[in-house]
């Protein structure tokens, strides 16, 4: 078997990661370092710090077994003219990663927003357009909890992934798990990858069955725990997302596909 045979590392080459995380900065219960804590007991090495529409590097936090993504979350809805985004209407959720926090930090610092109108899918392309080109990996966030439907996210351009799994969505109403939105995203033609996130608020405690953290996490295999080599592993989709049980390899063998995993139930 060559190396270019081999899809995934073996198990050891990865890093745990939390990509949708809510702190005391904008509506979470836990500050900053609250959340470093709680997340490195449990096994993980990164975070992206994904408040609303606050921007924030938290390299303070870095170690040599922590990372800190740069990173916001921001939503597009008819705020201007109806009763407020969700739950009263459809809302576009995105979360930005900003894939080198030294550059452009002026323009990233104001956490822009999309004052776009909801109908208005080429503006909010263009949007997406904008912050990628500020440079800024873009997801979209949980289209099940956003209201959304087919009609609604067929025609995004410019995503880096969205997220397939939403653990806090999964807890607020069931709603966490979206792959037929995926399917349907690809068969529109769009080529992006998905993410297992917690969008953790910390409501309630860690000991709590509501409570939103630990719950869907991505495994990136980068070359270390430095910014540049995690943005590049997720750039070139060098990771997976998974609800718990974790991949032991993945690789094609005399044409065919051949998975090794922790125990499971399904795949």
């Amino acid at each position: 078997m060559t190396l270019q045979d081999q899809i995934l590392l073996p198990e050891g080459g990865y890093f745990k990661a939390n990509l949708h995380c809510h702190t005391t900065i904008s509506d979470g219960e836990l500050t900053p370092e609250g959340i470093k804590e709680a997340y490195k007991a449990q096994g993980y090495s990164i975070v992206a710090f994904t408040d609303h529409h606050q921007y924030r590097w938290h390299r303070e936090l870095d170690d040599e077994g922590f990372l800190a993504l740069a990173a916001f979350e921001t939503e597009l809805c008819d705020f201007e003219t109806g009763p407020g985004c969700w739950p009263h209407q459809k809302t576009y959720h995105l979360n930005l990663f900003d894939t080198d926090p030294t550059q452009n930090q002026a323009q990233k610092a104001k956490s822009p927003r999309p004052h776009r109108r909801y109908g208005d899918m080429a503006s909010l392309n263009e949007y997406i357009d904008q912050m990628n080109s500020l440079g800024f990996l873009v997801c979209y966030n949980h289209p099940y909890w956003s209201l959304q439907t087919h009609e609604d996210y067929a025609g995004l351009r410019g995503l880096f992934a969205m997220e397939i799994y939403n653990y806090g969505c999964e807890h607020d109403g069931l709603y966490g798990f979206h792959p037929q939105a995926y399917d349907e995203m690809l068969r529109s033609g769009q080529r992006l990858f998905a993410l297992s996130t917690d969008d953790n608020h910390d409501r309630v405690p860690f000991s709590d069955p509501l409570n939103d953290s630990f719950g869907g996490f991505t495994m990136v295999a980068a070359d270390a725990l430095e910014y540049h080599s995690v943005i590049q592993a997720l750039r070139g989709g060098r990771f997976y997302w998974s609800m718990g049980p974790q991949l032991r390899g993945v690789s094609i063998e005399n044409g065919i596909l051949k998975v090794k995993t922790s125990p499971v139930e399904k795949i």
